[in-house]
Protein backbone atom coordinates (compact mmCIF):
# COMPACT_ATOMS: atom_id res chain seq x y z
CA UNK A 1 0.00 0.00 0.00
CA UNK A 2 2.84 2.70 0.91
CA UNK A 3 4.37 1.32 -2.61
CA UNK A 4 1.29 2.17 -4.12
CA UNK A 5 0.80 4.92 -3.10
CA UNK A 6 4.80 6.32 -3.74
CA UNK A 7 4.01 5.49 -7.23
CA UNK A 8 1.21 7.71 -7.44
CA UNK A 9 2.88 10.56 -5.65
CA UNK A 10 5.79 10.27 -8.09
CA UNK A 11 3.38 10.35 -11.20
CA UNK A 12 1.49 13.05 -10.07
CA UNK A 13 1.97 16.63 -11.09
CA UNK A 14 5.85 17.72 -10.19
CA UNK A 15 4.31 21.03 -9.11
CA UNK A 16 2.19 18.54 -6.31
CA UNK A 17 5.44 16.51 -5.57
CA UNK A 18 7.07 19.67 -4.51
CA UNK A 19 4.53 20.48 -1.94
CA UNK A 20 4.67 17.20 -1.02
CA UNK A 21 8.43 17.38 -0.64
CA UNK A 22 8.15 20.82 1.63
CA UNK A 23 5.52 19.70 3.36
CA UNK A 24 7.76 16.85 4.48
CA UNK A 25 10.44 18.94 5.09
CA UNK A 26 8.08 21.05 7.65
CA UNK A 27 7.11 17.57 9.41
CA UNK A 28 11.03 17.46 9.70
CA UNK A 29 11.71 20.74 10.92
CA UNK A 30 8.94 20.39 13.69
CA UNK A 31 9.64 18.06 14.93
CA UNK A 32 12.38 19.73 17.73
CA UNK A 33 9.68 21.91 18.46
CA UNK A 34 7.39 18.89 19.86
CA UNK A 35 9.80 16.54 21.25
CA UNK A 36 10.34 17.24 24.89
CA UNK A 37 12.98 19.77 25.65
CA UNK A 38 15.61 20.38 28.47
CA UNK A 39 14.55 23.53 30.13
CA UNK A 40 18.06 24.84 29.79
CA UNK A 41 17.82 24.77 25.96
CA UNK A 42 16.92 27.94 23.92
CA UNK A 43 12.55 27.82 24.25
CA UNK A 44 10.67 26.84 21.28
CA UNK A 45 8.57 29.60 20.66
CA UNK A 46 5.68 30.62 17.81
CA UNK A 47 7.73 32.98 16.12
CA UNK A 48 10.47 30.86 15.78
CA UNK A 49 9.01 28.12 14.78
CA UNK A 50 6.94 30.41 11.63
CA UNK A 51 10.23 31.81 10.61
CA UNK A 52 11.49 27.96 10.24
CA UNK A 53 8.41 27.26 8.68
CA UNK A 54 8.92 30.61 6.33
CA UNK A 55 12.34 28.62 5.28
CA UNK A 56 10.42 25.41 3.79
CA UNK A 57 8.01 27.79 1.76
CA UNK A 58 10.69 28.13 -1.27
CA UNK A 59 10.65 24.66 -2.01
CA UNK A 60 7.42 25.07 -3.21
CA UNK A 61 9.04 26.55 -6.81
CA UNK A 62 12.46 24.44 -6.69
CA UNK A 63 12.18 23.58 -10.30
CA UNK A 64 11.33 26.64 -11.64
CA UNK A 65 13.87 29.13 -10.02
CA UNK A 66 16.11 27.05 -7.99
CA UNK A 67 18.48 29.67 -7.43
CA UNK A 68 16.07 32.00 -5.73
CA UNK A 69 14.84 29.49 -3.79
CA UNK A 70 18.55 28.75 -2.32
CA UNK A 71 18.76 32.17 -1.94
CA UNK A 72 15.31 32.35 0.04
CA UNK A 73 15.88 29.44 2.11
CA UNK A 74 19.78 31.41 3.39
CA UNK A 75 17.97 34.44 3.89
CA UNK A 76 15.17 32.74 6.47
CA UNK A 77 17.94 30.68 8.10
CA UNK A 78 20.02 33.58 8.46
CA UNK A 79 17.30 36.08 10.21
CA UNK A 80 16.65 32.89 11.93
CA UNK A 81 20.13 32.48 13.53
CA UNK A 82 20.88 36.51 13.89
CA UNK A 83 17.54 37.24 15.50
CA UNK A 84 16.22 34.59 16.98
CA UNK A 85 17.83 31.84 19.67
CA UNK A 86 15.34 28.74 18.73
CA UNK A 87 15.70 25.27 18.98
CA UNK A 88 18.40 24.36 16.44
CA UNK A 89 18.20 21.07 13.76
CA UNK A 90 20.24 18.71 13.59
CA UNK A 91 20.33 19.52 9.13
CA UNK A 92 19.55 21.98 7.31
CA UNK A 93 16.92 20.33 5.23
CA UNK A 94 15.88 23.38 3.31
CA UNK A 95 18.84 24.10 2.10
CA UNK A 96 20.46 20.67 1.23
CA UNK A 97 17.59 20.22 -0.82
CA UNK A 98 17.92 23.84 -2.71
CA UNK A 99 21.51 22.50 -3.86
CA UNK A 100 20.53 19.54 -4.56
CA UNK A 101 18.33 21.12 -7.06
CA UNK A 102 20.39 23.34 -8.42
CA UNK A 103 22.72 20.43 -9.35
CA UNK A 104 19.94 18.43 -10.86
CA UNK A 105 18.64 21.35 -13.22
CA UNK A 106 20.92 24.15 -13.65
CA UNK A 107 23.16 24.95 -16.63
CA UNK A 108 27.14 23.98 -15.87
CA UNK A 109 28.02 27.35 -15.53
CA UNK A 110 25.27 28.41 -12.89
CA UNK A 111 25.98 25.20 -11.17
CA UNK A 112 29.66 25.98 -11.08
CA UNK A 113 29.03 29.69 -9.51
CA UNK A 114 26.46 28.75 -7.12
CA UNK A 115 29.06 25.62 -5.53
CA UNK A 116 31.77 28.60 -4.72
CA UNK A 117 28.61 30.72 -3.26
CA UNK A 118 27.47 27.66 -0.83
CA UNK A 119 30.86 26.70 0.12
CA UNK A 120 31.47 30.30 1.33
CA UNK A 121 27.98 30.65 3.00
CA UNK A 122 29.26 27.20 5.00
CA UNK A 123 32.05 29.16 5.99
CA UNK A 124 30.22 32.40 7.05
CA UNK A 125 27.87 30.50 8.66
CA UNK A 126 30.56 28.00 10.59
CA UNK A 127 31.93 31.13 11.86
CA UNK A 128 29.19 32.50 12.64
CA UNK A 129 28.37 29.81 14.99
CA UNK A 130 30.93 27.41 16.62
CA UNK A 131 33.38 27.91 14.53
CA UNK A 132 35.02 24.23 14.88
CA UNK A 133 36.69 22.14 12.18
CA UNK A 134 33.72 19.15 13.07
CA UNK A 135 30.99 22.13 12.02
CA UNK A 136 32.46 22.82 9.07
CA UNK A 137 33.81 19.39 7.76
CA UNK A 138 30.19 17.76 8.27
CA UNK A 139 28.43 21.16 6.84
CA UNK A 140 30.92 20.80 3.70
CA UNK A 141 30.40 17.11 3.63
CA UNK A 142 26.32 17.13 3.66
CA UNK A 143 25.81 19.75 1.07
CA UNK A 144 28.64 18.26 -1.36
CA UNK A 145 26.96 14.90 -0.71
CA UNK A 146 23.80 16.73 -2.11
CA UNK A 147 25.35 18.34 -5.16
CA UNK A 148 26.80 14.88 -5.84
CA UNK A 149 23.51 13.18 -5.79
CA UNK A 150 21.49 16.02 -7.52
CA UNK A 151 24.25 15.45 -10.56
CA UNK A 152 23.75 11.46 -9.84
CA UNK A 153 20.50 12.22 -10.59
CA UNK A 154 20.44 14.29 -13.85
CA UNK A 155 23.01 11.70 -15.00
CA UNK A 156 20.47 8.79 -15.06
CA UNK A 157 17.49 11.06 -16.14
CA UNK A 158 19.50 11.86 -19.08
CA UNK A 159 20.45 8.25 -19.74
CA UNK A 160 16.84 6.92 -19.30
CA UNK A 161 15.62 9.98 -21.36
CA UNK A 162 18.48 8.39 -24.23
CA UNK A 163 16.94 4.59 -23.66
CA UNK A 164 13.63 6.03 -24.22
CA UNK A 165 14.07 7.66 -27.30
CA UNK A 166 15.98 4.72 -28.55
CA UNK A 167 13.19 2.93 -28.16
CA UNK A 168 10.66 4.91 -29.24
CA UNK A 169 13.03 5.09 -32.77
CA UNK A 170 13.02 1.45 -32.69
CA UNK A 171 9.22 0.88 -32.59
CA UNK A 172 9.00 3.53 -35.51
CA UNK A 173 11.55 2.39 -37.45
CA UNK A 174 10.07 -1.20 -36.68
CA UNK A 175 6.37 0.12 -37.74
CA UNK A 176 7.40 1.57 -40.59
CA UNK A 177 9.28 -1.46 -41.99
CA UNK A 178 6.29 -3.89 -40.73
CA UNK A 179 4.42 -1.16 -43.59
CA UNK A 180 7.05 -1.17 -46.14
CA UNK A 181 6.78 -5.25 -45.84
CA UNK A 182 3.23 -5.40 -45.73
CA UNK A 183 3.37 -2.85 -49.48
CA UNK A 184 5.58 -5.13 -50.64
CA UNK A 185 3.65 -8.54 -49.46
CA UNK A 186 0.45 -6.80 -50.95
CA UNK A 187 2.51 -5.68 -54.26
CA UNK A 188 3.87 -9.23 -54.50
CA UNK A 189 0.22 -10.76 -54.04
CA UNK A 190 -1.52 -8.80 -56.79
CA UNK A 191 1.47 -9.40 -59.12
CA UNK A 192 0.64 -12.80 -58.26
CA UNK A 193 -3.08 -12.66 -58.99
CA UNK A 194 -2.91 -10.55 -62.26
CA UNK A 195 -0.86 -13.48 -63.62
CA UNK A 196 -2.88 -16.42 -62.78
CA UNK A 197 -5.59 -14.55 -63.67
CA UNK A 198 -4.26 -13.24 -67.15
CA UNK A 199 -3.15 -16.06 -67.85
CA UNK A 200 -5.67 -18.35 -67.33
CA UNK A 201 -8.77 -15.96 -68.54
CA UNK A 202 -6.81 -15.63 -71.91
CA UNK A 203 -6.33 -19.40 -72.05
CA UNK A 204 -9.91 -19.70 -71.51
CA UNK A 205 -10.89 -17.38 -73.80
CA UNK A 206 -8.97 -18.17 -76.74
CA UNK A 207 -10.16 -22.21 -76.53
CA UNK A 208 -13.67 -20.95 -75.88
CA UNK A 209 -13.56 -18.96 -79.24
CA UNK A 210 -12.36 -21.91 -81.06
CA UNK A 211 -14.44 -24.13 -79.39
CA UNK A 212 -17.95 -23.60 -81.86
CA UNK A 213 -15.74 -23.67 -85.00
CA UNK A 214 -13.97 -27.32 -83.31
CA UNK A 215 -17.40 -28.97 -82.77
CA UNK A 216 -18.63 -28.36 -86.37
CA UNK A 217 -15.00 -29.68 -87.83
CA UNK A 218 -13.03 -31.43 -85.38
CA UNK A 219 -15.17 -32.58 -82.63
CA UNK A 220 -11.98 -34.56 -81.01
CA UNK A 221 -10.03 -31.03 -80.98
CA UNK A 222 -13.16 -29.87 -79.43
CA UNK A 223 -13.25 -31.74 -76.67
CA UNK A 224 -9.73 -31.33 -75.78
CA UNK A 225 -10.86 -27.67 -75.97
CA UNK A 226 -13.40 -27.51 -73.20
CA UNK A 227 -11.15 -29.99 -71.44
CA UNK A 228 -8.30 -27.65 -71.38
CA UNK A 229 -10.95 -24.65 -70.24
CA UNK A 230 -11.87 -26.87 -67.06
CA UNK A 231 -8.55 -27.63 -66.47
CA UNK A 232 -7.42 -24.02 -66.99
CA UNK A 233 -10.13 -22.70 -64.89
CA UNK A 234 -9.62 -25.73 -62.11
CA UNK A 235 -6.07 -24.71 -62.12
CA UNK A 236 -6.32 -20.64 -61.80
CA UNK A 237 -8.69 -21.40 -58.74
CA UNK A 238 -6.57 -24.01 -57.14
CA UNK A 239 -3.63 -20.92 -57.30
CA UNK A 240 -6.50 -18.16 -55.87
CA UNK A 241 -7.11 -20.40 -52.93
CA UNK A 242 -4.04 -20.69 -51.92
CA UNK A 243 -2.83 -17.66 -52.45
CA UNK A 244 -5.95 -15.65 -50.81
CA UNK A 245 -5.93 -18.17 -47.82
CA UNK A 246 -2.68 -16.09 -46.75
CA UNK A 247 -4.85 -13.09 -46.47
CA UNK A 248 -7.50 -14.93 -44.41
CA UNK A 249 -6.89 -14.01 -40.64
CA UNK A 250 -10.40 -16.55 -39.09
CA UNK A 251 -8.48 -20.03 -39.92
CA UNK A 252 -5.59 -21.01 -41.51
CA UNK A 253 -4.91 -21.40 -44.87
CA UNK A 254 -3.14 -24.34 -46.62
CA UNK A 255 0.18 -23.06 -47.87
CA UNK A 256 0.82 -25.38 -51.05
CA UNK A 257 4.36 -24.14 -52.96
CA UNK A 258 4.28 -21.92 -55.87
CA UNK A 259 4.41 -23.50 -59.30
CA UNK A 260 8.03 -24.15 -60.06
CA UNK A 261 9.77 -25.04 -63.47
CA UNK A 262 8.50 -28.66 -63.24
CA UNK A 263 5.06 -27.28 -63.66
CA UNK A 264 5.99 -25.71 -67.01
CA UNK A 265 5.02 -28.77 -69.17
CA UNK A 266 1.65 -28.69 -67.71
CA UNK A 267 1.78 -24.67 -68.47
CA UNK A 268 2.41 -25.41 -71.88
CA UNK A 269 0.42 -28.37 -72.68
CA UNK A 270 -2.13 -25.97 -72.27
CA UNK A 271 -1.54 -23.14 -74.34
CA UNK A 272 -0.73 -25.39 -77.00
CA UNK A 273 -4.65 -26.94 -76.43
CA UNK A 274 -5.64 -23.49 -77.02
CA UNK A 275 -4.23 -23.40 -80.62
CA UNK A 276 -0.16 -22.44 -81.04
CA UNK A 277 2.49 -25.00 -81.31
CA UNK A 278 4.70 -24.46 -78.65
CA UNK A 279 8.61 -25.94 -78.00
CA UNK A 280 9.94 -26.39 -74.88
CA UNK A 281 13.76 -27.40 -73.97
CA UNK A 282 16.66 -26.45 -71.43
CA UNK A 283 19.97 -26.66 -72.32
CA UNK A 284 23.37 -26.17 -69.91
CA UNK A 285 24.08 -27.33 -66.83
CA UNK A 286 20.00 -28.51 -65.55
CA UNK A 287 20.33 -28.05 -62.05
CA UNK A 288 17.65 -27.70 -59.12
CA UNK A 289 17.19 -24.56 -57.94
CA UNK A 290 15.96 -21.96 -54.92
CA UNK A 291 12.32 -22.38 -54.88
CA UNK A 292 11.61 -18.31 -55.10
CA UNK A 293 13.76 -18.64 -58.44
CA UNK A 294 11.71 -21.34 -60.16
CA UNK A 295 8.36 -19.90 -59.20
CA UNK A 296 9.81 -16.55 -60.84
CA UNK A 297 10.51 -18.58 -63.74
CA UNK A 298 7.54 -20.41 -64.23
CA UNK A 299 5.31 -16.39 -63.46
CA UNK A 300 8.14 -15.08 -66.44
CA UNK A 301 6.83 -17.72 -68.94
CA UNK A 302 3.72 -18.00 -67.45
CA UNK A 303 3.10 -14.19 -68.24
CA UNK A 304 5.15 -14.17 -71.54
CA UNK A 305 2.92 -17.10 -72.94
CA UNK A 306 -0.35 -15.34 -71.77
CA UNK A 307 0.89 -12.11 -74.12
CA UNK A 308 1.64 -14.37 -77.24
CA UNK A 309 -2.33 -15.71 -76.63
CA UNK A 310 -3.54 -12.01 -76.08
CA UNK A 311 -1.67 -10.18 -78.40
CA UNK A 312 0.40 -11.77 -80.79
CA UNK A 313 -1.86 -14.17 -83.02
CA UNK A 314 1.03 -16.63 -83.09
CA UNK A 315 1.37 -20.54 -84.47
CA UNK A 316 4.25 -21.39 -82.59
CA UNK A 317 6.34 -20.23 -79.81
CA UNK A 318 9.63 -21.70 -78.74
CA UNK A 319 10.40 -21.51 -74.84
CA UNK A 320 14.14 -22.33 -73.84
CA UNK A 321 15.71 -22.41 -70.41
CA UNK A 322 19.42 -21.51 -70.29
CA UNK A 323 21.42 -22.97 -67.94
CA UNK A 324 24.73 -21.12 -67.38
CA UNK A 325 27.34 -21.09 -64.71
CA UNK A 326 26.17 -18.37 -62.48
CA UNK A 327 22.73 -17.37 -64.17
CA UNK A 328 19.81 -18.79 -66.09
CA UNK A 329 18.55 -17.41 -69.42
CA UNK A 330 15.07 -17.49 -69.65
CA UNK A 331 13.53 -17.16 -73.59
CA UNK A 332 9.89 -17.12 -74.90
CA UNK A 333 9.94 -16.18 -78.54
CA UNK A 334 6.88 -16.22 -80.98
CA UNK A 335 6.32 -15.68 -84.44
CA UNK A 336 3.49 -13.62 -84.41
CA UNK A 337 2.94 -10.14 -85.32
CA UNK A 338 5.66 -8.69 -83.62
CA UNK A 339 5.95 -5.55 -80.64
CA UNK A 340 3.02 -3.76 -80.33
CA UNK A 341 -0.35 -3.78 -76.82
CA UNK A 342 0.95 -5.33 -73.91
CA UNK A 343 4.46 -6.02 -75.56
CA UNK A 344 5.34 -2.52 -76.32
CA UNK A 345 6.03 -2.37 -72.52
CA UNK A 346 2.52 -0.32 -71.96
CA UNK A 347 0.61 -3.12 -69.74
CA UNK A 348 1.14 -4.69 -66.62
CA UNK A 349 2.54 -8.33 -67.53
CA UNK A 350 5.90 -6.86 -68.60
CA UNK A 351 6.58 -4.59 -65.69
CA UNK A 352 5.94 -7.86 -63.83
CA UNK A 353 8.89 -9.62 -65.50
CA UNK A 354 10.85 -6.75 -65.07
CA UNK A 355 10.19 -6.57 -60.97
CA UNK A 356 10.49 -10.10 -61.09
CA UNK A 357 14.35 -10.62 -62.42
CA UNK A 358 15.12 -7.37 -60.90
CA UNK A 359 14.06 -9.31 -57.45
CA UNK A 360 16.82 -12.17 -58.32
CA UNK A 361 19.66 -9.74 -59.81
CA UNK A 362 19.09 -9.85 -63.01
CA UNK A 363 17.46 -8.31 -66.28
CA UNK A 364 14.56 -8.46 -69.07
CA UNK A 365 14.87 -7.35 -72.17
CA UNK A 366 11.42 -6.93 -74.93
CA UNK A 367 11.38 -6.92 -78.57
CA UNK A 368 11.15 -8.06 -82.02
CA UNK A 369 13.06 -11.67 -82.63
CA UNK A 370 15.68 -12.25 -85.53
CA UNK A 371 13.04 -13.63 -88.04
CA UNK A 372 9.96 -11.67 -86.50
CA UNK A 373 8.08 -11.95 -83.68
CA UNK A 374 8.52 -11.09 -80.25
CA UNK A 375 10.83 -12.11 -77.74
CA UNK A 376 10.85 -11.94 -74.05
CA UNK A 377 14.43 -12.71 -72.85
CA UNK A 378 15.38 -13.18 -69.00
CA UNK A 379 18.52 -13.70 -67.24
CA UNK A 380 18.37 -14.33 -63.31
CA UNK A 381 21.25 -14.92 -61.43
CA UNK A 382 21.65 -18.12 -60.43
CA UNK A 383 24.63 -20.12 -57.80
CA UNK A 384 26.34 -22.97 -59.20
CA UNK A 385 24.86 -25.85 -58.23
CA UNK A 386 25.85 -29.42 -58.50
CA UNK A 387 24.17 -30.81 -62.04
CA UNK A 388 21.36 -33.32 -61.43
CA UNK A 389 20.49 -34.37 -64.74
CA UNK A 390 19.13 -32.25 -68.60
Amino acid sequence: MIRAWGERLWAADPRRRDVGLALLVQAAVTIPFVVPRDPRDSPATWTAYLLTSLGTVPLVWRRRAPVLVLFGVVAAGSVYGLALDGPGQPLPYAGLIAVYTIALYSSERVRTVMAVVVTVLVFASVALNTRTARELLFALFVFAAAFALGRLQATRQAYTQAVEDRAAQLERANRIEAEQAAARERARIAREMHDILSHAVSIMIVQAEAGPVAVRKAPARAEAAFEAIAETGRDAMAQLRTMLGVLRTDEPAPRAPQPGIDALPALLERVRAGGPAVSYARTGAVRELPAALEATVHRVVQEALTNVVKHARASSVDVRLEYGERELTVTVSDDGRGPGGDAAGGGHGLIGIRERAAAHGGTASFGAGPGGGFTVGVRLAAAPAEVVGA
